[in-house]
Order: structure tokens, then sequence, then C-alpha cells
């Protein structure tokens, strides 16, 4: 009696902790292109790949330009763009409304999968 009543909560630990790892799950950044602190070209589309399947109703990012040639030291600039999800679930597209000039640009990202916890973060790139 005593195996089986030891079976049982082995198996209700397992089952917890299995659980409470699910539970800890959120989507993490992989990588981007470009790539934090790229400098080079300006994209076309920006690209986050995220390690969990993206819930694209409540993900999001803003473009925002935060530096210029000659004004370095001006507030954040927020530059039209749509966000979408892509045929990959995981990944997340930051297309401008226009090609972006030279600066420094920031990419302000919030990602939410299946546990529902939001989670945020950035990646800046310069446009030569």
């Amino acid at each position: 009696m005593s195996f089986i009543k030891n079976a049982v909560i082995a198996a209700a630990l397992s089952t917890g902790l299995l659980v409470s790892g699910l539970a800890q799950a959120h989507p993490k950044l992989l990588s981007s292109t470009p790539a934090e602190g790229a400098e080079g070209a300006a994209p076309t589309k920006i690209e986050l790949h995220f390690s969990e399947n993206l819930m694209t109703k409540f993900s999001g990012a803003k473009l925002m330009m935060t530096e210029m040639p000659g004004m370095s030291a001006h507030s954040p600039m927020p530059m039209p763009a749509k966000v979408s999800g892509s045929d990959d679930p995981k990944t997340m597209v930051i297309v401008p409304n226009a090609p972006l000039s030279a600066g420094t640009y920031q990419v302000q990202w919030r990602a939410v999968s299946s546990d529902t916890h939001p989670i945020t973060g950035n990646v800046t790139f310069k446009v030569k």
C-alpha cells in the first residue's frame, strides 16, 4: 500500500513541476533582423524572432527614431509602421510606412504567448 501511495505522491509532484514549468514559459527574443546594434542600409522590414508562438492580438511594436545626424539629443520620434504576424507564428514583422533615413532606430516590442504574460524589450539599430 505504501508503494502505491509513494507512486501517487511522486506522480503528483512531477505533474506539479511540469505545470509550473509551463506556466513560467515566456516568449524570449531569440534574434532580430536587423540584429541588435547593427549598422547598415535601411531595412524594408524588421523581423523579431521569439521562442514561443505569439498571440498577435496582444503583441505589438513601435518603431522610434532615437537619433538623427546632427541632432543626437532630440526626443524619440515615432515612425509610422505596420506591425503584423508572419507565416511563422513565432515571428513579428514591422514594415515602415516610408523608407528610413539615416539615424538610430529602436523597436520597442511587446510579446504575449499562450501564458498571456506580456514581455517587453527593444532592439536598436543604425541606418547609414
